[in-house]
């Protein structure tokens, strides 16, 4: 049975050989803590390749973030990633931050230009900092042997000259030494596969792994993707409309929708998946249920074990 064969269940017999890997990002206070670790505590029997924490703006989350990195580190079987940005920092001073989280264990960095401290401003680079994620990469590279992930733009990076600029700029990243790219999230399945066909035109051969955003407030999700150069289909405009005050009700229809969307992904031949989870496990636990991963069994020993 195949996703065109109209009396298949979409989910049915999936062989649950995709791969998956989930981004949360720093808690504030006591409360998003406890959510963190719970979110943490639920996804790690999926057995994900890793889990990454996001860098505020500006590296205003600097601190929150590395303790955050290595805490999952230290005190559970996960492969953390940490987020790192050119943004208002010297060489010097990311070099430290690198070094920091080599000795912390952390063997797998998120690099990114990163987003100006101010909303709507535009990247500046420090004096005597990195001019861009290509560099950042180059220059971590020659301090580790980290592992690298870099970032994609299926829909185009809003600040980018041009298609084409865009996509020299991820092969640069991807020739300094990056293992992959994650894209940006999307809506659209074929958003994604032509990124891949002009990924591939352009002599881009490492994975870009695709970007998932299970949509938990449509409203917060129309500024993220304003800001981003993401189109959000005017259907799921109409799906979210009046379900603002039935929260059960807006789940069930964010999870469907992401669901199908991976599912599609999925028929296409893609088998790694990256969650924003925004420190929520329901939808992306749901998601990965649907595709057919399990809670692994030595996971989940490890899991107890750390706990």
């Amino acid at each position: 049975m195949t996703l065109n064969d109209p009396a298949a269940p979409l989910y049915a017999d999936l062989a649950g050989d995709c791969h998956v890997s989930f981004e949360f990002f720093p808690p504030k206070t006591e409360k998003m803590e406890t959510q963190l670790w719970s979110a943490i505590e639920t996804l790690t029997p999926l057995a994900p390749k890793f889990v990454s924490v996001t860098y505020g703006a500006g590296g205003s989350t600097r601190e929150r973030t590395h303790n955050t990195v290595a805490r999952i580190a230290q005190e559970t079987p996960l492969a953390a990633a940490a987020h790192l940005t050119c943004v208002a920092a010297s060489k010097g001073e990311i070099a430290e931050i690198a070094d920091a989280y080599w000795e912390a264990g952390v063997r797998h960095i998120v690099a990114l230009r990163g987003d100006p401290p101010e909303a709507g401003g535009r990247f500046e680079p420090h004096p005597d900092g990195y001019a861009g994620a290509a560099d950042l990469v180059d220059g971590l590279m020659r301090q580790h042997p980290f592992e690298i992930s870099v970032s994609a733009y299926p829909e185009v990076h809003p600040e980018a000259a041009s298609a084409q600029s865009d996509l020299d700029n991820l092969k640069r990243k991807l020739d300094a030494g990056a293992t992959r790219a994650i894209t940006q999230f999307f809506f659209a399945p074929e958003t994604y596969f032509r990124f891949l066909d002009r990924a591939a035109a352009a002599g881009i051969s490492a994975d870009i792994v695709p970007g998932i955003m299970p949509v938990s407030n449509f409203a917060a999700t129309q500024r993220m993707a304003a800001m981003c150069n993401t189109d959000v289909p005017s259907w799921m405009a109409r799906l979210f409309e009046g379900l603002d005050d039935h929260p059960a009700a807006r789940q069930l229809v964010s999870a469907t929708i992401a669901a199908e969307l991976c599912r599609k992904l999925y028929e296409g031949g893609v088998r790694d998946f990256h969650f924003y989870t925004l420190n929520r496990a329901e939808h992306s636990y749901a998601i990965c249920h649907l595709l057919g991963l399990r809670p692994n069994a030595a996971a989940v020993a490890q899991s107890e074990k750390a706990a």
